[in-house]
């Protein structure tokens, strides 16, 4: 993780009362075969929204690929107008975070096979782009 902002951190101004409702999940420019895996491993971190109670949720975490760094958003938003216009409240935390590997098996299994390991000392790293 880098450039960690926690919640209590950003500006008293800015801050709103945080929902504890199922949000909507945003994730940009995972376009490739490990990006949309990244993207459906973040996805299950959070239970899915009830079709019933989708249209009242206002609640919005981004995840978006930035030259393989993942940059973590959360906000709530209000419809500001009849004609759909929308405005968005950051209400943290927010911070960037970079794909280490990704092992088969679970958590507790220590001899578990590495499906992809980010190697950023071969000469033409800088070059690729895996998510």
């Amino acid at each position: 993780l880098k450039d960690v902002i926690a919640r209590h951190d950003l500006p008293k101004h800015a801050l709103a009362n945080l929902s504890e409702q199922i949000p909507h999940l945003a994730f940009n420019h995972f376009s490739t075969l490990l990006g949309e895996r990244v993207a459906r491993m973040l996805k299950y971190l959070y239970p899915a929204i009830e079709e019933k109670k989708r249209a009242q949720t206002r609640r919005l975490i981004s995840y978006t690929n930035v030259d393989d760094f993942i940059v973590f958003r959360h906000h709530i938003y209000r419809k500001v107008s009849q004609n759909q216009d929308v405005q968005l409240i950051e209400v943290g935390p927010r911070f960037t975070m970079r794909l280490y590997q990704i092992r088969l098996g679970t958590i507790d299994q220590k001899e578990a096979q590495n499906e992809w390991v980010l190697r950023p000392h071969f000469n033409t790293a800088w070059k690729r782009k895996a998510l």
